[in-house]
């Protein structure tokens, strides 16, 4: 109970959060290491509504650390963190992850795209879960036309929550090189 008070000396916070997360939510947040990180989980936790053992696995997978947020100066990820308490505004930064651990799929050292695609197809639940809350599947090899010449996008997610006017709803995941876009994951 000490360690408790001493984490969320706030009252009014722990009201809020309490009416939508357990005590065993609060046991596993308040022995990550800082301020900023604590927040960072219990609002993740509260928005995408994490089960003790789903926010078990992002506090054990580093989520925090492989968020752009992360990168941010503290004041600039706490006024981040406080948009989402309020307006329950999910921001790109907040999102998308880097790296993705896709260690799940199974692969070994060497593989084909054609492994690499239909391993994710096969694990799609687990993959979309690794990318976040608010993603949904749109199309395998999407055909898409730049400067009059034929690409093919492997996989293209869409992300329900980011903002309209934000600049990242779309992601697509491939393997070749397309034109303005890195390989890998575009957003």
């Amino acid at each position: 109970m000490v360690r408790f008070a001493e984490v969320f000396p706030d009252q009014e916070v722990v009201l809020t959060l309490s009416r939508q997360l357990g005590w065993s939510h609060f046991i596993e947040i308040i022995y990550v290491k800082t301020d900023l990180q604590r927040e960072f989980y219990a609002e993740m936790c509260r928005v995408e509504r994490w089960s003790v053992r789903r926010l078990r696995e992002k506090i054990g997978g580093m989520l925090f650390e492989r968020t752009a947020l992360s990168r941010k100066p503290d004041e600039l990820a706490r006024k981040e963190l406080a948009n989402l308490r309020n307006e329950d505004r999910l921001t790109p930064d907040l999102v998308f992850r880097d790296p993705y651990f896709l260690d799940f799929l199974g692969l070994k050292n060497t593989y084909s795209e054609k492994d690499f695609e239909a391993a994710i197809l096969r694990e799609m639940e687990q993959f979309i879960l690794e990318l976040g809350a608010g993603f949904t599947f749109v199309a395998r090899q999407k055909r898409i036309v730049i400067d009059g010449e034929d690409f093919y996008i492997d996989l293209l997610f869409y992300h329900r929550k980011a903002p309209p006017s934000g600049r990242r709803r779309a992601v697509m995941w491939s393997t070749h090189n397309i034109p303005t876009t890195p390989t890998r994951v575009w957003a």
